[in-house]
């Protein structure tokens, strides 16, 4: 006999000598039948004999195996029993066992009739679009390139765009065009017309993946000709499986050789109670005595990860780029208009009936993504701190394949950390060997020893850290007033090294480019010429100003603490930083602003860069931090121009960056050949 009969899912199994008995066999199972408990008293040696497409054997193997012959019944001998192939009718093999006494004489038999079938709940296992069949795989998760294991979208779009509502708070199939958001899985049977009395198939998840997804049913198996996808808007074409109400349903069993394709959707995303792995199960009932209810004889499984939300760093190449149109931005607005177009991208205005005088719009959005080797589309996180931008992600971007996903903190204070000027993302690193190829998050917090410091709130660092793929850094960002990471450091693509240069404000470099030009004999050049306002002051008053360089010093001991901690977490060099020559001030609380339009606040689009035009003290007619800035940037075959937020803007607390958002493309790379 074949030695995969020992391999397979092992089910146990009792005879009766009194009557014959009939049962189900799944084909990738067996039966394990202990020949001692079903022989009758005095029972010395046992004979097996079976149909054609009946397979047993006997553990320990007995010395003879020929078809009847009589084996000794020692110790606890196993029959072990198999079908080869799925049953064309009920009950069409059988299995018999006769037991006999120490002379040969019959004491009694045995008999089993059985029914084939072959029954797997299938899906993409292997990650290549297409849901094959009984991947052995199917029902665990591996990481990486060689990996295994399905993949889950959370429905977080709306199919609708008018009276939004995210199509996971619907528990309906309203469009058929809101299937390919979800994941194909496929129940495939082969047997008889129909099972035998009483068995039936049920499909179950367990209560608490139950918040997690919902499983729709298709009724027909076949591809949707263009005249049915018309047709089929109906909810009765995609009834309801599973959800939070109904944790188990049996399902129908169309006989013969059948294919059933079900739709799974995601509702939530991975979180701190969460780790985006899921279950569905799919199990053959038996029935029991009459008034019973049935027993599960058989089950396969299938298990899924939700895709994590992923964001989206400056080094890949911009789609659209957003910013509001307020009362007093006109100039601003228009400066930005000019280099959007002049880079050949999209600009999207949020006008003043939508943004309500709040220009804040990096602060009030972050956009990422979510793929699946199916689909893929981009998400929107929105920020806690609902200012009056808070219904434009909603409103505005919602949509169809364009998701929406927040966190409202529960008995925590939203305090500016919250604004997602506080939350960024590196480009690709390795760090002493691991390899983050989609980055990781960054995200400002209040120092590790303070006791009174301003925090992101839990719930979304607990959602940033359970995405797991962009591993987050936390950085000492509360000394500013306003408190984000943008206001010290961002990155810009670079055609060597790592790919990239981290920026990163300085006021060491601020004073050495002052106290330059104070020895060059520009002591008196006029910072702030030309504002109304704003009066000017000139490099040896800068430089004269003792309380204002100790405070950068301390500014800078801040900052140089960021960039050990940038270094060591994401592997940087001294090589790979580009120190920019921007001077802070302290003032509410003992916390900093910069001196002058912040020139690290930039928006990158590319090879071209939009910097806060910081209107420094003028050499030859040109501004020498603009100069300096330039210089800096050309090495890397980057552009610069520089935009007036100097009103708008920088008197706000923000720059460019703050006051301008910037949708990606999403990553080539697939988050699910991560090697964790």
């Amino acid at each position: 006999m074949s030695q995969d009969i020992f391999q397979q899912y092992r089910r146990t199994f009792r005879l009766d000598t009194e009557k014959p008995l009939a049962a189900v066999l799944v084909t990738s199972t067996a039966f394990e039948v202990n020949l001692n408990r079903s022989a009758p008293p005095s029972s010395k040696f046992f004979s097996v004999k079976c149909t054609d497409n009946v397979h047993y054997n006997i553990s320990p193997s007995p010395l003879e195996t020929t078809p009847l012959a009589c084996v000794p019944l020692n110790g606890n001998p196993l029959l072990l029993i198999t079908m080869g192939k799925a049953s064309q009718f009920e009950n069409d093999s059988k299995i018999s066992v006769q037991y006999y006494g120490e002379d040969k004489k019959v004491l009694g038999k045995a008999i089993l009739h059985m029914t084939a079938i072959e029954i797997s709940l299938d899906v993409d296992a292997d990650r290549d679009g297409r849901v094959e069949k009984n991947n052995p795989n199917k029902g665990s998760w591996k990481w990486g390139p060689d990996g295994h294991g399905a993949i889950l979208l959370v429905n977080c779009d709306s199919e609708c765009t008018f009276f939004k509502q995210l199509d996971s708070k619907q528990d309906s199939v309203t469009r058929v065009s809101d299937l390919t958001d979800m994941s194909l899985m496929c129940l495939r049977t082969k047997g008889p017309a129909k099972l035998p009395a009483g068995y039936k198939l049920s499909m179950h998840i367990s209560q608490g993946d139950a918040e997690r997804i919902r499983v729709f049913r298709s009724r027909s198996s076949a591809v949707p000709s263009v005249v049915s996808n018309i047709l089929s808007h109906f909810v009765e074409d995609y009834p309801l499986v599973l959800s939070q109400e109904v944790l188990s349903q049996e399902v129908p069993y169309l006989g013969g050789i059948a294919e059933m394709d079900f739709h799974v959707e995601g509702l939530r995303f991975a979180d701190k109670d969460f780790d985006g792995l899921v279950t569905i199960n799919l199990s053959l009932l038996e029935p029991a005595a009459s008034g019973c209810p049935e027993t599960p004889v058989f089950t396969d499984k299938v298990v899924f990860k939700v895709s994590p939300w992923i964001m989206t760093p400056n080094t890949l190449n911009p789609v659209e780029v957003f910013v509001c149109s307020t009362n007093d931005n006109y100039q601003f607005l228009k400066e930005m208009k000019m280099l959007v177009h002049s880079c050949g991208h999209k600009l999207r205005v949020c006008y003043k009936y939508m943004n309500r005088g709040d220009r804040w719009i990096q602060d009030e959005i972050e956009f990422g993504y979510i793929d699946s080797p199916h689909h893929r589309y981009p998400v929107v996180l929105d920020s806690p701190r609902d200012g009056h931008l808070q219904d434009f992600p909603f409103e505005e971007l919602l949509g169809p394949d364009f998701g929406y996903v927040t966190r409202t903190p529960y008995n925590e204070k939203v305090t500016s950390l919250d604004s997602f000027g506080n939350l960024e993302v590196s480009p690709p690193v390795t760090v002493n060997g691991k390899k983050y190829p989609l980055g990781r998050i960054i995200i400002g917090v209040a120092f590790p020893t303070t006791i009174q410091g301003r925090n992101m709130t839990k719930v979304v660092q607990d959602f940033l850290y359970a995405q797991k793929v962009q591993e987050p850094i936390a950085l000492y960002s509360d000394w500013l007033i306003v408190g984000h990471v943008d206001e010290f450091m961002t990155f810009v693509p670079a055609p060597d090294r790592k790919g990239f240069r981290l920026l990163l404000a300085s006021p060491e470099a601020g004073y050495k480019l002052f106290r330059g030009l104070q020895n060059n004999g520009h002591g008196q050049a006029k910072m702030f010429e030309g504002l109304e306002i704003k009066e000017y002051i000139t490099v040896d008053e800068i430089l004269a100003d003792k309380k204002l360089q100790d405070e950068n010093n301390y500014v800078q001991k801040c900052i140089d603490w960021n960039r050990d901690v940038l270094k060591q977490e994401l592997g940087l060099d001294e090589e790979d930083i580009i120190d920019l020559p921007i001077l802070f001030k302290l003032e509410k609380d003992h916390r900093a602003v910069a001196y002058y339009p912040d020139m690290v606040n930039m928006i990158v689009l590319g090879k071209n860069l939009g910097v806060p035009k910081p209107f420094g003290p003028k050499v030859n007619g040109r501004c020498a931090l603009e100069t300096e800035m330039c210089a800096l940037m050309e090495g890397l075959g980057l552009s610069c121009s520089f935009i007036n937020d100097f009103a708008s803007y920088h008197e706000l607390l923000g720059e460019v960056h703050c006051g301008s958002n910037v949708f990606r493309e999403s990553f080539d790379f697939k988050w699910w050949n991560l090697e964790m």
